[in-house]
Parts: C-alpha cells; structure tokens; sequence
C-alpha cells in the first residue's frame, strides 16, 4: 500500500473494532532479517487502478497467494540463485513440481516422453499412469548408456528427456552434460530431478537441462518438517509457463512450509558436508563387510572422471543402498527392525539418518520382474545419511547387519 492514512476505527461498534482493529496499519519503518511468513491469502492496494496493474502484470505485485506469495517468492529466488537458473516456481511437493514442469513441456497427444528406466517409482507411474491416458507414450532406456538413450531418440523424437542426477534408488550418476546434448539434437527439452544431488553437489542447468526439480521436502528443507517442490528455468518464458501451471491447478507452496524451506535451505552447504563426509565412511566400511552383498555408492561404483565432473568434488553423495548377505525380503526387514538410531521412514535427505525397502516403498507399484531386472533385490536397502556422529551410525548398522546375518544362517 501506498501509505494513504486509513480509517480509525476506535469510534466504530464492537464487532467492527473486532474484525478490523489492529490491522490496515503502516508498514513498520524496520525492516525484518528474515522473510515473514506471509500468511494472507490475499493483497490490497490504495486504488483500483493501482491493482489492476498488478494484475495485469504491469508492475510487481501481489493479490492471491495461489498466484503468488511474498515467503513463497522468496524461496523461489533462493533456488534460482543456488541453481543459476533464470527463475523458479514453487509447489505444493516435489511431484506437483514434477507435474508442472512437463506440462511446461507443452506435452500433446501423440507426444512421447523418454525416460530414464531408474526414475522414482512415482514418477514412472506419474507418465504411465496419468500422461498416458492423454495420449502421451513414455519409452525408456538406460540413461546410463548414452548411445542407448540416442537411439531411443532417434526412433521415437521425444517431447521431453527425463532422468535424475543420482538415480533411486541404485545411485547411478547421470553424464547430463551429454543427455542435454542427445535432447536438444532430437529438438527436445530435457528435464532433470536434482532432488538427490541439491544444488549444493550438482547444478543441473549449467550442464544443459533446461528445468531442474527438487522435493524440497528432502536436503532443502532438512528437517522432515515439511513437505514441497520447485522448479528452477534456464529460459524466462518457461517461467511463464510454469506460473500458468500453478495458477490453474492449485498445487501451490504454502507459506508456512515455504518459512521452513528457507531456514533448511540456510544450512544446506553445511549439512550437506557432513552427510556427504558420513556416507563416504560408511560405504567404505560396509563394502568391507562379509555381512552385506553389494554397496551402491557412487564414490565406488562410478568413474572418478565422471564423478568430479557431476559432483562437486571430493564428495560421492549422502545416500547409499546396500544388500545384506541375506538378500531376500526377510533378510531386509530384519535389518530394517533391528534399526535403533536409523530412523524407518519413506523419505531421504533430513539431518536425521533413514533407511527405506524400495521394493516395498519408493517402487512398491513396479511389478517384481522388472524391479529385478533393472537390479533393485528384495534385499535392497536405501540409507540416507545424516548429520549424527559417524560410528554411532556405523554401531547401529552393525548391530542390523548382525541381525540379518542371523536369519541367513
């Protein structure tokens, strides 16, 4: 508002004073060191034409929460700053984020998505389930073998390249640099979901994507206080876009979660450190270890070329997954229950240390032949690691390798 003095209402009646004293009062001449939550859903101004600019997009402004918020906006110009994006929009999760951005791909009937075969579970489903039933085909293939993904391209021209930095939950490191190239030689965008890497390890545009999605919920936000999503352009008119999304469907950040996003995002190099630090150990550890199968670990499993070029050096990512001796459903669930400081739990990224069944969790809907065969076992088990003190992580992994040893013997 423009400062125009309002109407005191002290000599009004009772329910009057009620509804309106206290509010319609100036600005305060201090200005706050961090963001308000913002929780009005709506914004007024000194004049009917002043508003009218606003929403018409003429000056800058607020009016409806669902078409903008200033605590939300703020998260959105934070992560654009972390990804070297151009802008960035806010959601309600990180699969409202997801969703919004391939509808920004101008996907049509007839339209074909290629996919990386180790996305999310739910995101698979998101294609399948739901685009598909527009008219929209996904086909997939190993992003992993770029001459694989190149002759999918070439067979199918996709609308849209979709893949992970660091795959779920096998933690394969996607070469972005080259996928961008494959998508925009096909005429296609290419969509990355950074959620496993953050901004902190990797900055997906700088590689060639053209949209990075993050959950918010898992490293931003860090504390699993709270649940939400972004997208974050390299080009301004997909900003456009992705508003329109927001506007029409709903699916928006709150300004509370938005609050708890930004005090998680202030700590994200830090936590991040350690985390990274603390999966290290324990990969290395465990892949030792007679009582565990496999260890998925970037940092062992991918080129260091590959890696230092993806990562931000030295670090190989704060999850990891491995597979008890006893690889087999039992086997994981007496590792899972002998768990005493690892928390069980569906998501990844808190300051806290999780482990999670894939197979019973994040792919539970993918049928058993095809989880197999992209290799995630009945015994796979995915730990995100978290800011404790490393050995007291390690003694509890002892104690739930030893537990499922027990069943194995």
């Amino acid at each position: 508002m423009s400062g125009k003095k309002k109407t005191d209402v002290s000599a009004k009646g009772f329910s009057t004073r009620a509804v309106h004293a206290g509010e319609w009062k100036e600005i305060p001449a201090g200005r706050p060191t961090s963001t308000p939550i913002y929780t009005t859903p709506t914004f007024t101004y000194d004049s009917m034409a002043e508003m009218d600019r606003v929403f018409g997009g003429e000056v800058q402004g607020f009016v409806y929460t669902r078409h903008g918020n200033p605590t939300v906006a703020a998260v959105e110009r934070a992560m654009a700053a972390l990804e070297e994006g151009t802008a960035a929009v806010a959601y309600g999760s990180g699969m409202a984020a997801l969703h919004a951005a391939l509808l920004a791909c101008e996907l049509r009937p007839g339209a074909v998505v290629l996919a990386s075969q180790d996305l999310y579970g739910a995101t698979l489903d998101l294609l399948i389930r739901v685009f598909d039933i527009f008219g929209v085909q996904t086909v997939t293939a190993d992003f992993s073998d770029i001459d694989a993904v190149k002759k999918q391209a070439h067979a199918h021209k996709p609308r849209v390249l979709v893949a992970e930095t660091i795959s779920n939950p096998l933690l394969k490191i996607c070469d972005l640099k080259a996928c961008a190239d494959v998508a925009h030689e096909s005429g296609a965008r290419f969509l990355v979901d950074n959620t496993f890497a953050s901004p902190y390890l990797c900055q997906p545009l700088s590689h060639g994507a053209d949209f990075a999605v993050h959950s918010l919920t898992k490293y931003l936000a860090g504390h699993a206080s709270v649940t939400g999503g972004v997208v974050i352009v390299r080009d301004q008119p997909d900003q456009t876009a992705l508003i329109g999304v927001m506007k029409l469907v709903g699916g928006i950040l709150g300004p509370f979660e938005a609050h708890e996003v930004l005090r998680g995002i202030k700590t994200l190099p830090l936590r991040m450190q350690r985390q990274c630090e603390n999966a290290r150990k324990i990969a290395e550890t465990l892949a030792k270890d007679k009582r565990v199968k496999k260890v998925y670990y970037p940092a062992l499993n991918e080129p260091r070329e590959k890696l230092e070029r993806m990562l931000r050096p030295p670090h190989g990512g704060a999850l990891l997954s491995i597979v008890p001796a006893n690889d087999s459903r039992e086997g994981a669930f007496h590792f899972m229950d002998a768990l005493q400081l690892c928390v069980r739990a569906t998501s990844l990224g808190d300051v806290f240390t999780t482990a999670l069944h894939p197979a019973t969790a994040s792919h539970r809907e993918m049928p058993p032949s095809r989880r197999h065969k992209l290799g995630i076992s009945d015994g796979l088990v995915r730990l995100s690691v978290g800011i404790e003190d490393v050995d007291d992580i390690l003694t509890d992994l002892d104690r739930a390798l030893e537990a499922a040893a027990a069943t194995h013997k």
